[in-house]
This record gives C-alpha cells, sequence and structure tokens, in this order.
C-alpha cells in the first residue's frame, strides 16, 4: 500500500527546500570563516551558531517528508560561492540569502494551497513566521553596522559590534523541539 500523502511534485519541492536550507547552512558556515579569518570571533560565533540553525531547518523538512510517507532526496550541493569583500558585503550578502529564501518558501506555499495540501501548507507557515524573523535579523544586523560606521567603522566601533554579536541570543525554536502544538 502506498502510504505518501504528498504529491510527487510536492515531495520533490520540499526536498529541493531541505537541500537548499543545507546550502543555506554552508553559506553561513563560510561566512563565519572568512569573519574568523578576518578577527571578528563573535561575529563568525554568530555566524556558525546561524548555521546550526540553518541545518535545523534542513531537518525540519526532511522529519516532514518522512512523516508524510516521503523519501526526501538529498543531491549535490554547489559551493556557497565568493567570500564576503567586506562586513558590509557579508551582511547584505546574509539580507539577499533571507531574501530569496523567503522567495523559496513563498513558492512552496502557493504550491500546497495549489494542490489543497493543506497539511503542508499548514507545516509551511511555521517557515513564513521564520522568515520574517530571518529578514528581520539581517536588516538588523546591517543597521548595526551603519551606527558603527558601515567599512568607515572604527577599530572599536568594529570590535564593540563584534562582541555584541558574540552575546547575541539566539531565538529561534530548534527544528527538534518542534511538536504538533508547536510547530
Amino acid at each position: 500500500m502506498n502510504t505518501n500523502r504528498l504529491s510527487a511534485k510536492l515531495e520533490q519541492a520540499l526536498s529541493d527546500q531541505m537541500n537548499t536550507e543545507d546550502l543555506q547552512s554552508r553559506t553561513y558556515f563560510s561566512y563565519g570563516i572568512w569573519a574568523a579569518d578576518k578577527g571578528y570571533a563573535g561575529i563568525s560565533n554568530f555566524l556558525f551558531r546561524h548555521a546550526q540553525e540553518e541545518r535545523d531547518h534542513a531537518v525540519k523538512f526532511m522529519q516532514y517528508v518522512l512523516n508524510r510517507g516521503g523519501k526526501p532526496k538529498i543531491t549535490e550541493l554547489p559551493a556557497p560561492g565568493a567570500e564576503p569583500t567586506s562586513l558590509t558585503n557579508c551582511f547584505d550578502l546574509v539580507f539577499q540569502h533571507e531574501v530569496d529564501n523567503t522567495t523559496a518558501i513563498y513558492k512552496l506555499v502557493d504550491m500546497a494551497f495549489e494542490e489543497k495540501d493543506w497539511a503542508s501548507w499548514n507545516f509551511l507557515q511555521w517557515f513564513v513566521k521564520e522568515q520574517i524573523e530571518e529578514e528581520t535579523f539581517a536588516m538588523n544586523l546591517i543597521d548595526k553596522l551603519k551606527i558603527a560606521g558601515g567599512d568607515r567603522a572604527t577599530d572599536e566601533s568594529l570590535f564593540t559590534l563584534d562582541k555584541t554579536l558574540e552575546t547575541l541570543p539566539d531565538d529561534a525554536e530548534q527544528a527538534q523541539d518542534a511538536t504538533g502544538a508547536n510547530p
């Protein structure tokens, strides 16, 4: 008996998003390495923690597809791309990655709606909310750097920014902590 509750199209799209989240994790990881190499240990730590959050998102997609009777497919991932050229560029890239990810999530929501797959539509609402937080997080990074002076910031301002981001709490819930009542 076929117990898969996902259409082939939606199962593939959810698998693709799982792989995209994994690539996002690798991208944040690469930005963290770049920041560490430039001496920004706090910013690096912050980006490494965010890389883990993105990986947790990939796991959440994987678990959902499995729970609906599907089989997620892992694909080869491209390299994360060129490393940032400055902190401004780094934070701008973070924002652009989040905007692109929001667009991908919205396409999944549209697909679930068109297929009247209400379970998937409901599952994806967590990610819609999450992307609001992700884009806000990225805009806040850009704003904090602007306040510090942008690419012309003093060493003291950058040191303070680095220390601030090192201790900034991780607000995102872990995928493994999600329940039906708290997706």
